[in-house]
């Protein structure tokens, strides 16, 4: 069976309540904004390897708002961090402890970064 996409993992209703009113607050936040592909990829890994060890499960990434439409036009890469990312983590190492990945709320990024849910250690 195929797996489900990141972004549309379930989480139960008061997870889904408490990431909508921003009650949580990230155990840990990762700045991926401004890095190269390459430099977003390992700090992604790297920091994701530290949630885990740490036993963090709610992590703020942030990324850099998404790319406007005319400025795909103009060639410019704006985004690409963003646009790689739930490939990055579907099938980077850690991808079976990821419960979930949803949108930021606006006090915490908005639309310019990422919540990753991290399963609870069994």
């Amino acid at each position: 069976m195929k797996p489900r996409p990141l972004d549309r993992h379930g989480l139960d209703g008061s997870w889904e309540r408490k990431l909508a009113k921003a009650q949580l607050s990230p155990d840990l936040t990762l700045d991926l904004h401004g890095h190269s592909l390459d430099a977003a990829h390992a700090r992604l890994d790297l920091g994701l390897t530290q949630a885990v060890a740490m036993g963090a499960r709610l992590v703020l990434v942030i990324t850099g708002k998404p790319r406007p439409v005319a400025a795909a036009d103009r060639g410019e890469r704006r985004g690409a961090i963003r646009a790689k990312l739930l490939d990055w983590l579907a099938a980077g190492p850690h991808a079976s402890r990821i419960a979930a990945v949803r949108p930021a709320h606006q006090r915490h990024g908005g639309s310019g970064a990422l919540y990753v849910i991290l399963r609870r250690p069994k």
